[in-house]
């Protein structure tokens, strides 16, 4: 006899989302900070979770929580699952309000001059800004949380349409006190044994453009400490336990005990406007003219 049809399964996306969190910082107490809920809430949660599953997802160790096989196997199916209803949402409301565009940016990028002229333009559009970590742009646009992002190269690009604004020289960040602070400028030859920050789960090619590698001689950069955020790369340079490549610095942005310097021979860094390729929004490509006219780089 051929098998009988396994019965549906209604599964609750809020439930989903609790196991999911769970699973990303491995630590119920974390995870209930997260979510803004209590841990013996956060437990209910989760095992109503396996109730429905008929399955023990998660199991509790001195040291926080590991996923079980079963946990193991349905980790990418439940963030497939919150991706796919994040994109079914926000393309419903897009259909619903053709009128409104997110537009995202990073640290140090600034669009003021293209959304003000662009709400000036458009005065009916609702028209968003979106702050973006320096690894979310290309993630925030194929989940339709932005619908043009204002970022840097380099990045993955397929599924996407990117379009240079303009270039910003690369710079060596360095604290007051180091040998090459106050120098006119510096090359690779003279960076050559200063370690340089590493970022956690960096695309290699984002890392390979920061940490100009590999250099001429074939050598990998010298590697300075892990860091997760900026600002520990910040503290890092100014306690001298390393140096970085950095770029679009503006005067008054740096902490005072910090100092750029000139890098030479290397290609700048390229800021781009990125869309999704298939969007064929008139917004979003109104907003791109805008951004080519209005964002330059010079804000003398």
């Amino acid at each position: 006899m051929p098998d009988s049809p396994l019965p549906p399964v209604d599964l609750d996306l809020r439930l989903v989302r609790c196991f999911a969190v769970v699973a990303e910082h491995r630590h119920f107490g974390r995870a209930a900070a997260v979510l803004h809920l209590t841990q013996p809430s956060l437990s209910r949660q989760i095992r109503r979770l396996e109730q429905q599953l008929g399955a023990r997802l998660l199991d509790r160790t001195p040291q926080g929580s590991r996923l079980t096989e079963a946990g193991e196997v349905f980790l990418p199916h439940a963030t497939a699952l919150l991706r796919s209803a994040a994109q079914a949402a926000a393309r419903t409301r897009a259909a619903a309000q053709p009128s409104r565009i997110t537009i995202g940016y990073m640290t140090g990028l600034i669009v003021t001059p293209a959304v003000r002229e662009f709400r000036h333009r458009h005065p009916d559009a609702d028209v968003r800004t979106l702050h973006l970590a320096w690894n979310e742009p290309r993630a925030a646009l194929l989940d339709h949380r932005v619908d043009a992002a204002v970022t840097r190269l380099p990045f993955p690009t397929d599924q996407l349409h990117v379009t240079v604004l303009y270039d910003e020289p690369r710079v060596l960040l360095v604290p007051l006190d180091h040998r090459l602070a106050g120098k006119e400028s510096v090359t690779l030859d003279d960076i050559a044994d200063e370690p340089l920050p590493r970022v956690r789960q960096s695309d290699p090619a984002w890392s390979a453009f920061w940490r100009l590698e590999p250099r001429p001689d074939g050598r990998p950069a010298p590697d300075g400490p892990l860091i997760d955020a900026i600002e520990d790369k910040l503290e890092l340079i100014a306690a001298g336990q390393a140096v970085a490549i950095v770029a679009g610095l503006r005067s008054g942005s740096l902490r005072p005990d910090l100092t750029a310097v000139p890098l030479e021979g290397v290609e700048p860094s390229h800021v781009v406007l990125a869309s999704r390729a298939d969007d064929r929004s008139r917004l979003v490509a109104a907003f791109r003219k805008i951004a080519q006219a209005h964002l330059t780089g010079d804000l003398s």
